[in-house]
């Protein structure tokens, strides 16, 4: 098991008062089935110490926990309960905020089995599936499994072709190795960047770097998240834009 990296929001158990409602009925999330980004999901909430509240099914109570490590290489993590808490066996929903977005799964177990001597630690395998219910302006899609979607462009003469991770209609994210990030810095404007979209589908279009944070990845170590806002993207551009933003949609909802 890995040891977490220690910081300030780990001073004393999470509290009921940090519960998280599940998502609603009604709700329209989309499904995060890729084990990485569902590896790094877990990462960045263990990293950051933050609560994760679970609903034992059928008991109408809610426990509020930790994730107190995730594996670098394999698909396990560890809960971390408070002192005393016990779950129930059966089902489990688990809940938290994942930077702006509700970050809901569930798991079943006959029972949940502890570490030795440790019974407030519980480790576990990824869930399958997580949902993610976005309240962002423009909420973001991921881009599907099997598809290579990238974002090609010159700046200062030379060439980067980067994979998109996600889209919406008010930008895109990338993602590449540090060794190609070089000069993609926070305020930094790509001119007439090709967005390949899937089979047939290319949109040009300005773009200003507004985030860049380096993470390491579940299975592709380190790697720079890049944020990009779009900038004076034509009527035709952004109706064709929200064309593949629907066939994306509903590639997620299969």
């Amino acid at each position: 098991m890995n040891d977490p990296i220690p910081n300030e929001f780990r001073k004393g158990p999470p509290a009921l008062i940090d519960a998280v409602e599940p998502i609603a009925p009604g709700s329209k999330p989309h499904d995060m089935t890729n084990p990485d980004d569902i590896g790094d999901s877990l990462t960045i909430l263990a990293e950051n110490g933050d609560p994760i509240s679970v609903y034992p099914s059928g008991t109408g109570e809610v426990l509020v926990a930790r994730i107190l490590s995730v594996h670098p290489e394999e698909p396990h993590w560890v809960l971390e309960l408070n002192e005393g808490d016990a779950l129930p066996p059966g089902n489990a929903t688990f809940v938290t905020w994942l930077r702006s977005a509700k970050f809901q799964f569930a798991l079943a177990r006959e029972e949940w089995t502890p570490l030795p001597d440790q019974p407030n630690l519980i480790p576990l395998d990824f869930p399958e599936k997580c949902l993610v219910l976005n309240r962002r302006a423009a909420a973001r899609l991921e881009t599907p499994l099997g598809i290579y979607f990238t974002a090609s462009f010159v700046m200062n003469g030379k060439p980067y072709e980067l994979q998109l991770y996600d889209v919406s209609q008010g930008g895109i994210g990338m993602r590449c190795a540090p060794r190609d990030a070089q000069g993609l810095h926070v305020g930094r404007k790509l001119q007439r960047v090709r967005l390949e979209l899937g089979p047939d589908a290319v949109i040009i279009a300005d773009l200003e770097i507004r985030l860049s944070r380096t993470y390491r990845s579940f299975l592709l170590g380190e790697q720079v998240q890049i944020g990009c806002q779009f900038l004076n993207i034509s009527p035709q551009m952004q109706e064709e834009l929200t064309k593949q933003i629907d066939r994306m949609n509903s590639r997620h909802r299969r």
